[in-house]
């Protein structure tokens, strides 16, 4: 199992996971954070996340992948 950390951003900042989850590989790790994305999209109010990019990090800061949240929404028309 490894350490990873889910930070989200936008042009504006940058959500910061200071927890992380422990996952077995890169499959759970994209899972978990396609999980968090629809969480926040479902999340009630105005937000428009078609900007917002979900980082995904080791226990060292290295990014490992990212996943932009118009994976889940699609792009506009």
């Amino acid at each position: 199992m490894v350490q990873v950390y889910f930070h989200c951003s936008n042009t504006e900042g940058t959500l910061i996971d200071r927890y992380g989850a422990a996952v077995a590989n890169l499959t759970e790790a994209r899972d978990r954070a396609a999980q968090i994305m629809n969480s926040m999209i479902q999340t009630p109010g105005a937000e428009d996340w078609r900007d917002w990019v979900i980082h995904v990090s080791d226990d060292a800061g290295e990014e490992i992948f990212d996943l932009p949240f118009t994976a889940m929404l699609g792009k506009p028309h």
